[in-house]
């Protein structure tokens, strides 16, 4: 079957319980390619955060990029840069659990301690402001002792919150897309 055949085919199930192998081998034909584009999909959701300024000084894009860019300037591995790239890509979706699609679209994809510091950099974040808005700024130290309190911190005094500058040094998205390609293709 050539792949306009097999992009067709279909399961015969109705419910899950009645699947078959051979249904399995339709779908799993068609999950490696779908599994496969998925830097695809960030690239394109990533994109949808441009123009999204949400009160900031820069959009959501160009702070995930300035975040990205600055980890990249410190000699950070191409898995950090791509954490830092990602962070905030759930803000349009999710605005008050943004970090949990974030850390669900890495987890596969990264070390514990990466997906770690990505999961909880929104409540680490919150040091910055939340006592501005009437919040606990140290609602964070309910992790002290943590084994990556200090990485996450790290992260949110290094990249997060210094990636809100119009004159900052923005490395476009396409410098990001080969080592995003190549962190969601590889496993952990």
């Amino acid at each position: 079957m050539d792949g306009i055949e097999t992009a067709h085919e279909r399961a015969a199930f109705h419910r899950m319980a009645d699947g078959t192998a051979a249904d399995w081998q339709i779908i799993m034909r068609q999950h490696e390619p779908f599994a496969r584009a998925l830097p695809d999909r960030v690239l394109s959701h990533l994109r949808l955060l441009g123009g999204d300024f949400g009160g900031f000084a820069v959009d959501r894009l160009t702070h995930s990029l300035q975040a990205a860019t600055l980890a990249l300037r410190h000699g950070r591995d191409e898995e950090y840069v791509v954490c830092a790239l990602l962070h905030d890509i759930g803000d349009t979706l999710c605005p008050y659990n943004h970090p949990d699609v974030a850390a669900a679209i890495l987890k596969p994809f990264v070390s514990e301690r990466n997906h770690w510091i990505v999961e909880n950099h929104g409540i680490f974040q919150g040091y910055y402001f939340w006592h501005l808005i009437g919040g606990d700024r140290n609602a964070r130290d309910r992790y002290r002792g943590h084994a990556w309190f200090d990485d996450a911190a790290e992260f949110c005094e290094l990249y997060d919150q210094r990636a809100f500058d119009p004159q900052a040094e923005t490395l476009p998205l396409a410098d990001f897309e080969p080592m995003l390609r190549r962190v969601l293709a590889a496993r952990t």
